[in-house]
């Protein structure tokens, strides 16, 4: 058994993990990442960028079936899924080969196999065959990322019942999909289906869709999601998952169902229920590191943990379970390591987005979150219904809602339904980031026309001042 001598070692090759890599080579460390699937982790291969794919190609479809709306007739869309899954293997394929490319030009040597500790400052890499070598670093750095929740009474198995990694590839289209979970995960696949023409049930449990969202916003988006034929089933559980020879039965009972039992065929079932940390044969007893009630990590601002040399990054380290969060760890991490000063994670808040259609994107606090730290509010919002860029684009679903402190006028919140939210939310961020207020907004000028005024429109509206909607009338108080 091989063994060698690194400066650091990163268990896991997912976007926390290859941003510390790539990040301590860059800074001259001598540095392994392992990882006993693909570069990229779950969200190269399975998660972020193939959904995204599978996204764009079912809004091409949607954008077809609808075009003669706009004039534009096509007689029949067709959608082949070898052509599909072609593509999307395509994006997968030039993202992870990206990545490779920049390990090599950074010095950062790569492992496969799985990755578990010897002792604090060993790890040992099993690789499929059988074999193994060893790495002594002085920093280890665990990047080991998230999996799917799994649900013991309904076991997948692939076929009928699935997770969010068979969803991704899917070999046919279901004609009637449930999907169990309003998440983040949920929604975007029961979009990827219904624009590909399945007959979508989403059942939650909870009385809104995305729990610790924006109310307004969540309500909205359920709106939305109905009068796209999605079924939103909420305040709904299911009760039992009978499997058949080529389809699935359910049971389902709750608000939904008028609070009765009712039983409903699928020909497959997505269960979305949430991710979980990725501890599992790591060893981690063997290091003194002890996981907390939840399963994940402790970790200070510079990501490290309570043993001295070993650092951790990504969804381990506990919510959000987002990607771009375990990147910026795994920079904050790396130069740490490298002794660089005054290095923290320390962000103000973190952008979340949901790739439904029309998108959903939101950054710092909601109105209930808000309220109950006991803010008094200045709230702006402004209906895309007003936009002309929205209009025509034939895209006018959603809104901008801006939440801002009444006392200070300092921006607190920015949750967005729009097209292109993902891309529109970066205002927020380094409004939030910059103390900004509503104010400073609306006083920017942005470019017309385009989705991305709805923000400064959104401002004016909380002072009143919007010219594109009607402003509520002073009261008498305000007058004087």
């Amino acid at each position: 058994m091989a063994e060698q001598q690194v400066d650091a070692v990163v268990i896991g090759a997912g976007p926390g993990g290859y941003h510390a890599a790539i990040r301590l080579g860059q800074l001259g460390k001598k540095v392994v990442c392992v990882d006993r699937d693909a570069v990229g982790g779950v969200c190269l291969n399975w998660g972020c960028i193939p959904t995204k794919a599978l996204l764009h190609v079912s809004e091409v479809a949607r954008h077809a079936r609808q075009g003669a709306e706009i004039g534009v007739e096509i007689p029949q869309v067709n959608i082949n899924l070898t052509g599909v899954q072609k593509f999307t293997l395509d994006v997968v394929s030039a993202n992870v080969k990206g990545v490779e490319t920049l390990f090599k030009g950074n010095g950062v040597q790569w492992a496969i196999g799985e990755g578990s500790f010897v002792d604090k400052n060993t790890v040992k890499v099993t690789k499929k065959d059988g074999s193994s070598e060893t790495y002594k670093a002085k920093d280890v750095v665990i990047a080991t990322g998230g999996a799917p929740v799994d649900v013991k009474a309904w076991p997948r198995d692939g076929k009928l019942i699935l997770n969010s990694d068979d969803a991704v590839r899917l070999p046919n289209i279901p004609k009637r999909l449930l999907v169990i979970g309003g998440g983040v995960i949920g929604l975007e696949f029961a979009t990827v289906y219904n624009r590909m023409g399945t007959e979508v049930t989403v059942v939650e449990m909870m009385p809104n869709l995305i729990t610790g969202t924006d109310l307004e916003i969540s309500k909205t988006m359920a709106r939305i999601l109905k009068k796209q034929k999605i079924d939103v089933l909420t305040n709904t559980k299911v009760e039992k998952l009978e499997k058949g020879a080529s389809t699935v039965k359910a049971t389902i009972n709750g608000e939904g169902t008028a609070n009765k039992p009712e039983t409903r065929e699928y020909d497959q079932v997505l269960v979305a229920v949430g991710r979980r940390p990725v501890t599992d044969n790591l060893g981690l007893e063997k290091t003194g590191l002890a996981l907390d009630e939840k399963g994940f990590l402790k970790v200070d601002a510079q990501r490290r943990t309570s043993v001295p040399g070993i650092w951790a990054i990504g969804d381990i380290t506990g919510g959000p379970l987002l990607a771009h969060k375990a990147m910026k760890e795994g920079v904050v991490a790396a130069e740490a390591i490298a002794g660089l000063p005054g290095v923290a994670y320390d962000p103000v808040a973190v952008p979340n987005c949901v790739y439904t259609d029309p998108e959903i994107a939101t950054v710092g606090l909601s109105e209930e979150e808000a309220k109950a730290q006991g803010y008094e509010l200045r709230i702006g919002k402004f209906p895309l219904a007003a936009s002309g860029r929205a209009r025509s684009m034939h895209e006018s679903d959603g809104m901008i809602k801006l939440i801002g402190d009444k006392k200070t006028d300092v921006l607190l919140g920015m949750h967005i339904i729009a097209p292109q939210a993902e891309s529109l939310i970066g205002e927020g961020v380094i409004a939030l980031e910059m103390g900004a207020t509503l104010e400073d907004i609306g006083l920017s000028i942005h470019p017309h026309p385009t989705l991305t005024e709805s923000i400064m429109d959104a401002a004016e509206a909380a002072h009143g001042k919007a010219i594109h909607i009607m402003n509520p009338k002073p009261t008498a108080a305000a007058a004087r």
